[in-house]
């Protein structure tokens, strides 16, 4: 089997109402669809998801058609490593994180739906799996005009069966973050977990000060209080705060997440498969967290991420939103008991409808 070619295709959805959260509106989310062909008639499917990045989505299909795909043409699918290795080389010059990563990863997501549906197989029994189900919480704590628009999305996710809710902080002062996890708490409850996300704002001073309110007020992590490049403040407030620290989204291969881990700034480690290079260093990312006695919850959720997921020992979340009128993909993802399903079909399960890239496709 070889690959004969690669076709990427922009899509930009409409959103019934923004979202916010520290340092971020989102309306109109952008998104690429790869796919891998070869000789075979198999073809491979990823999706990466890019916010409001019209243009980066432009960028990064360009990126795809006209520097990655020559290189792997008339490659074997079933070596996603050997591949890896081709198209890190190819990016070196202007190196493999940012954008290059995004494309890496979508092509390697895209083989390793190639060799699941090959095998005729989902990807998570292939590489060996440890559950056929994964935890999920839903990010739907965000910013809103109204806090009768934040308790409704709250709400509304625990009526669909969700248990665990990540509520955004950090936009305003530290009295309205106090304010907000307390009506949760009064409205939704005591028995519906949350943790807290920061998204990044704070100092090292400011993270500390808020952190303690934070794990008093009873939060099951607190995600991403600095910069990832604050690694020595990260690892003090983690020293000195008992809230578990969640954060990885923004780390870029296994070599960073080793330096992070390394450095004792995280206790919960969250890899976003767009940056950290695909599901191949994914797994790997994992497996040195694992080795850490390091737990893992995935930033961002999806048919693939599942997948992924189900074969991690030390997984302990994955991120979700609404699955309600979720249909993106062909074969929808179900949930039990709070609990999301493995896909039952070959591959990693991320093909698109044809009638969702025929309503949304803008290039």
């Amino acid at each position: 089997m070889k690959v004969i070619g690669v076709e990427t295709i922009i899509l930009q959805f409409e959103s019934k109402r923004p979202v916010k959260d520290a340092i971020h509106t989102f309306s109109n989310p952008c998104g690429l669809v790869t796919k891998v062909l070869t000789d075979e008639g198999i073809t491979g499917w990823a999706y990466t998801y890019l916010g409001t990045g019209k243009a980066s989505a432009m960028t990064l299909k360009t990126l795809i058609d006209k520097e990655l795909t020559p290189v792997i043409l008339d490659q074997d699918p079933f070596f996603p490593k050997k591949i890896r290795e081709i198209l890190w080389a190819t990016t070196e010059y202007y190196g493999v994180i940012g954008l290059s990563s995004f494309g890496i990863s979508a092509i390697d997501m895209a083989l390793w739906d190639i060799i699941g549906k090959v095998l005729n197989m989902p990807v998570y029994k292939l590489l060996g799996a440890y559950r056929d189900r994964v935890p999920a919480y839903a990010m739907v704590g965000w910013y809103f005009d109204t806090e009768e628009e934040f308790i409704k999305s709250c709400a509304e996710a625990i009526e669909e069966g969700f248990n665990t809710i990540k509520l955004k902080v950090g936009l305003s002062t530290l009295e309205d973050d106090v304010k907000r996890i307390k009506l949760f708490k009064r409205e939704i409850g005591d028995r519906v977990k949350f943790m807290v996300d920061a998204n990044q704002i704070f100092d090292e001073v400011e993270a500390l000060r808020r952190g303690r309110c934070y794990q008093d007020l009873g939060a099951y992590w607190y995600e991403e209080p600095l910069r990832p490049q604050f690694r020595d403040a990260l690892s003090r407030i983690a020293y000195i705060l008992d809230v578990p620290i969640a954060t990885g989204e923004n780390e870029y291969t296994k070599y960073s997440f080793l330096e992070l881990i390394k450095k004792g700034g995280v206790d919960i480690i969250q890899p976003d498969i767009r940056r950290s290079g695909g599901l191949t260093e994914w797994l790997e990312i994992c497996a040195i967290a694992d080795a850490y006695g390091l737990k893992v919850a995935s930033h961002g959720g999806g048919p693939h991420i599942v997948n992924i997921l189900c074969a991690i020992p030390n997984a302990i979340y994955m991120e979700s939103g609404s699955l309600k009128g979720e249909k993106i993909y062909i074969e929808p993802l179900i949930m039990e008991n709070s609990y999301i399903l493995a896909p039952k079909s070959p591959g990693l399960g991320t093909e698109i409808r044809e009638e969702v890239i025929e309503k949304f496709h803008i290039s």
